[in-house]
């Protein structure tokens, strides 16, 4: 067979009559886009009359010197646990997609009442198998269409087909991007502004002090950290050139670094570190080149600043997001909408390591200001208004397709 189907292992909540609504996922991988869009699939399911599953066009996946087969990844299991029917086709993202594949893709979608694409990567196939006449909702988020590959063209394709019923985008950047790039209407790009949950990820005091213990932090020393892959996009020699300069006035500092990639596994990594930090007496203890991390909450209350160094494609980064909601204060390069999500110009960085460096020392001299603005504003993080206009959206667009609706 062409397709694995998952069985669950929880029994998630299901309200019945609703829409049937299909998500069309690349593959699994860890990344912002893929556990937001999980979050929002689980909780339509188990909180809305709509009847959501999923479709992945990979079983397997290899990036930033990590491979990871579909069964092992955080999101297709948090989907699972909740009951939501997960199904994957076994090829990688870059083979080819056999007719037999073809013909189970166009069988699922025809089968929903609305299709949502987790980014524009999967209307490459769905462009070969058409829509059946389903609602599809593209679901954007970067900032940089120029680097989406063919994607973006079959975006265009099917929105000049009158197939396209809307593109949500995660951040205002990305609407910006997508008209200019693309010419669809803003009234078919609204932005649904990225959330997280703020049960889950909490200031706490016993989690900071238990992760800082384990991590062999001293007392107040300044615990940075960076939540990425290692990829261009993501500018991570800025990190660790910056770092370098930052160690010169705290030599007792901590630098976290996790996500694809970031292991001493990784030759191009290694060599990063050796040139920039090879001469920091603290480098074999103080560094914590962790890759990819399950629990990112233990990591964000133990740190002081919650860092973003990258040079393009950003829209509304989870990560500052969830190191806010965790009490660690955000440094961003000036990329999509970081700027407005940390809310205060001191903490948006240059490009520039030195400058970058400065801004880091300022804003942990400065952290407790900083934290006492960001916890008064803390709702604002909240995910529950994104699911919301996610609901609102779907069943408009069954609707709009005369598909039944309970009442």
């Amino acid at each position: 067979m062409s397709l694995l189907a998952y069985p669950s292992t929880g029994s998630g909540h299901r309200l019945e009559d609703g829409p049937s609504v299909l998500s069309l996922y690349e593959g699994f991988f860890a990344g912002g886009a893929r556990i937001l869009h999980t979050a929002v699939v689980r909780a339509l399911d188990a909180t809305t009359p709509q009847r959501h599953s999923v479709l992945s066009l990979s079983d397997r996946v290899q990036r930033e010197f990590t491979a990871q087969r579909i069964s092992s990844d955080n999101s297709y299991r948090r989907l699972t646990a909740a009951g939501v029917p997960v199904r994957a086709l076994r090829r990688m993202p870059t083979g080819p997609v056999t007719t037999s594949q073809l013909k189970r893709v166009a069988q699922s979608v025809a089968k929903a009442d609305v299709v949502l694409s987790l980014k524009e990567q999967p209307l490459t196939v769905l462009g070969k198998v058409g829509t059946s006449g389903t609602p599809l909702i593209a679901c954007l988020h970067r900032s940089d269409p120029e680097h989406q590959g063919a994607g973006v063209q079959e975006l265009v394709e099917l929105d000049r087909a009158g197939l396209l019923t809307a593109a949500v985008c995660c951040a205002v950047s990305t609407q910006r991007a997508y008209h200019e790039a693309t010419g669809i209407p803003l009234e078919r790009l609204p932005v649904l502004p990225n959330g997280v949950d703020l049960y889950k990820f909490r200031t706490d005091a016993a989690l900071r002090a238990g992760k800082r213990a384990e991590l062999g932090v001293v007392g107040d020393a300044p615990v940075v950290m960076i939540a990425a892959r290692f990829d261009a996009m993501k500018n991570i020699p800025l990190f660790v050139r910056s770092a370098r300069r930052f160690v010169r006035e705290h030599p007792d500092a901590h630098l976290v670094m996790c996500g694809a990639g970031m292991t001493a596994d990784n030759p191009a990594f290694a060599a990063l570190v050796a040139e920039e930090l090879g001469t920091w007496p603290a480098l074999e203890t103080n560094l914590h080149a962790l890759g990819i991390q399950s629990q990112m909450a233990p990591l964000y209350n133990a740190a002081d600043l919650i860092t973003l160094t990258s040079a393009f494609g950003e829209a509304a980064p989870l990560c500052l997001l969830e190191g806010m909601a965790c009490g660690a204060v955000p440094v961003t390069t000036p990329v999509g909408d970081a700027a407005a999500m940390v809310g205060d110009p001191r903490l948006v960085a240059s490009f520039d390591p030195a400058e970058t460096a400065e801004s880091w020392k300022a804003a942990f001299a400065q952290r407790e200001e900083h934290f006492e603005r960001i916890f008064r504003n803390r709702q604002r993080l909240s995910e529950q208004r994104l699911f919301d206009a996610y609901a609102r959206l779907i069943s408009d667009s069954a609707a709009s397709a005369e598909i039944p609706m309970a009442v």
